[in-house]
């Protein structure tokens, strides 16, 4: 995979964290991170299954031996297009985290371009505050997380809040806001 591609798959997820993560504010904690530059965005180019989840293993212990990164966000632009294919690997990755001792270290939040929840209709629009431009897994340092809830007074509520913002501006907001993600990736 040239570099050009990478940067692609990086700028529109950076993109979507700027204008839909933070510009909504679907996770308050972000935002600091996001200024420090203390995200890491990894593209992994790979397609099978067991290459996808060693590139989590070398995550965790990037994680582990860089203390100022503060959380990750693994890109899979190939592979795993499909919502269920993800999903089993999310499952994959849940069940590494124990394997390797990782659970209550880092914790995975999952992004998707076709996101929808259990509950949910596939057009409804608080899936959009799970839909990312490509398949993507957060990694997220546990103790950092409780840190930072402690901070906010209901933190139960945000998803909620989530909710509701995605249902009030609307399915073709969201839509277009997702699609924009991809708009300075046109002009290279």
């Amino acid at each position: 995979m040239t570099n050009t591609n990478t940067d692609k798959y990086m700028l529109a997820t950076k993109n979507w964290l700027q204008q839909v993560v933070i510009g909504h504010n679907f996770c308050p904690f972000a935002l600091k991170e996001f200024r420090h530059n203390r995200i890491r965005y990894q593209v992994i180019p790979e397609k099978k299954h067991t290459a996808l989840l060693n590139a989590l293993i070398q995550e965790y212990y990037h994680l582990d031996t860089h203390p100022s990164t503060e959380t990750t966000l693994i890109i899979f632009p190939y592979g795993l297009n499909q919502f269920e294919r993800f999903l089993n690997l999310l499952d994959h990755a849940n069940d590494q985290l124990i394997q390797h001792d990782y659970e209550g270290v880092y914790q995975i939040a999952s992004f998707h371009p076709d996101y929808c929840f259990a509950d949910a209709d596939i057009d409804d629009p608080a899936n959009y505050t799970n839909r990312s431009p490509y398949p993507t897994l957060h990694l997220i340092r546990e103790i950092s997380l409780e840190h930072v809830l402690k901070k906010v007074k209901t933190p139960k509520a945000i998803p909620e809040r989530n909710i509701n913002h995605t249902r009030a501006l609307g399915l073709q907001a969201m839509q277009l806001m997702l699609q924009n993600c991809y708009q300075d990736n046109d002009n290279k």
